[in-house]
């Protein structure tokens, strides 16, 4: 019998309720699950000074079934007698082994566990059906817009041992982007700061503000308030150093992605009220997208200088930019970046909202 979808979030909250089974999935498109989920079910299957012994990990993309099966069915000499097998990169594997991988989650190797790390994992797929009824497939899609701060707060907790209050939460959302490996890694930063004699061990407001991503972060949104006033050669010159420094692309569209999605889903419910008949004023429509009112008169601006027609194909900007810089452009990653610059600088052609 399936048992209920397991997201990331439920399981990295209660791992020891989720024991590994033989065959395990992690599928999504975050990252930072998928490497805290393998740590997980690593330390389940193998614990022990000695445990790298009893890992295999291999390149979905040119490793035969012949040689997982291999490893599989080897005895351990450590790690209590178990093996661990990581498939990453396994989308191609398992469309070349299919029915191989069909028939081994129903016979699995006694003392081996096969952890399959893909992009996507159709629920619809006979694979899918046997890992859920027999093994332990983990969904590890981001959280939502919606859930994000509520997981940030309770895993700054639990893996930090400080709080981090809703409002820190969505600001610190607000000046990283939705990344979770580096959000993680500023919560890790500011937990330090707090001192170990101070009794309300907090991350407030204040402190990300004073603190979080150094000039970097700084930098980051000095380039995309230059681009929201139409400023496009500071834009372009604040990218050439952040890019000169050593700067991740994908981070960059990360971290400004938030905040144009916020602004991308105002300019639809202001066109869409228009289109109704029901007028949506700007502020209502940006609190509805998410805009804190620190933030609201600058978010009004920004979405005057966007206007309409930019407004309604923000949201397929911002997609198609994520898709280039993961591989389905043969673009260069700057020219990918520069490109949307270019398109949010340019001078708007008709307002939204008036």
């Amino acid at each position: 019998m399936a048992r209920a979808k397991l997201n990331a979030v439920d399981y990295l909250a209660e791992p020891a309720k989720f024991p590994p089974r033989a065959v395990c999935a992690l599928f999504g498109d975050e990252p930072f699950f998928h490497r805290q989920c393998l740590l997980q079910l690593r330390e389940a299957v193998l614990g022990g000074e000695d445990a790298e012994f009893s890992l295999c990990d291999f390149n979905g993309r040119s490793v035969e079934w012949r040689d997982v099966l291999d490893e599989l069915t080897t005895l351990a000499m450590f790690g209590g007698g178990r093996r661990l097998v990581v498939v990453s990169d396994a989308d191609e594997f398992v469309t070349r082994n299919r029915q191989r991988l069909e028939d081994y989650v129903a016979e699995p190797a006694p003392g081996g566990v096969l952890v399959l790390v893909l992009k996507s994992f159709p629920a619809n797929t006979r694979l899918y059906k046997a890992v859920a009824a027999d093994g332990l497939p983990i969904d590890c899609n981001a959280p939502r817009a919606a859930g994000l701060t509520r997981w940030l707060g309770a895993w700054c907790k639990r893996t930090h041992g400080v709080q981090l209050p809703h409002q820190a939460a969505e600001m610190l959302v607000e000046m990283i982007g939705p990344e979770l490996g580096l959000l993680d890694q500023e919560l890790a930063k500011l937990a330090l700061s707090i001192g170990p004699n101070e009794t309300d061990k907090k991350i407030t407001a204040e402190a990300i503000r004073q603190s979080v991503g150094g000039w970097r972060a700084k930098t980051t949104w000095v380039m995309l308030d230059a681009a929201l006033e139409g400023k496009l050669g500071e834009a372009m010159a604040q990218l050439d150093r952040l890019l000169a420094s050593g700067e991740s692309p994908v981070g960059l569209l990360g971290q400004i992605s938030a905040s144009l999605r916020r602004l991308a889903a105002a300019a639809r419910l202001v066109i869409q009220g228009e289109s109704t008949g029901r007028k949506v004023g700007l502020s209502a429509a940006l609190e509805q997208a998410g805009v804190r009112s620190f933030a609201m008169q600058k978010a009004q601006q920004q979405l005057r200088h966007i206007g309409r027609e930019r407004g309604e194909k923000l949201y397929g900007w911002l997609l198609q930019a994520d898709l280039d810089l993961k591989g389905a452009s043969s673009l260069p990653p700057r020219v990918i970046l520069e490109r949307l610059i270019v398109r949010l600088a340019a001078r708007k052609e008709a307002v939204v909202g008036g």
